[in-house]
């Protein structure tokens, strides 16, 4: 069974999360997400999140794409990358290989990173931006 990984934040879900996780779990066949905890989120990203772990979980789960959601506390998902072993890691494209937590890893054990297209439009920052405008 050849296992995609990939994780997140997913503060407020949008067409852009969906769409990335749609496109993530056709190269594999168990598409697993690691979810920043909330105490995670708030250490990366001051004031959020805007939604709690559970809610944001909940929603990923509901998802047919996500076969399974792991919450993690760290800043990074690279020790739960260790601990599953993926064949396969998957970022968006607004990160580069050298950002890639537990990239070299899943490498060295034959396994490799993935860089798919974000859709144009679509962030969470950019949703809350607007909503304060208005």
């Amino acid at each position: 069974m050849k296992t995609v990984f990939t994780n997140g934040c997913f503060d407020i879900l949008h067409p852009g999360h969906i769409l990335f996780l749609k496109e993530a779990k056709l190269l594999g066949d168990l598409l697993i997400v690691g979810l920043n905890s909330d105490y995670s989120v708030s250490e990366l990203k001051p004031g959020r999140p805007i939604n709690g772990q559970l809610h944001r979980r909940l929603m990923l789960e509901a998802l047919d794409s996500v076969d399974l959601v792991i919450v993690f506390d760290e800043p990074t998902p690279a020790k739960l990358i260790y601990d599953i072993r993926p064949s396969v890691i998957v970022k968006g494209s607004d990160y580069t290989l050298n950002d890639i937590a537990g990239a070299d890893a899943v490498r060295s054990w034959g396994g490799s990173v993935e860089i798919l297209q974000i859709t144009p439009g679509f962030s969470t920052t950019s949703l809350l931006d607007r909503i304060k405008k208005s």
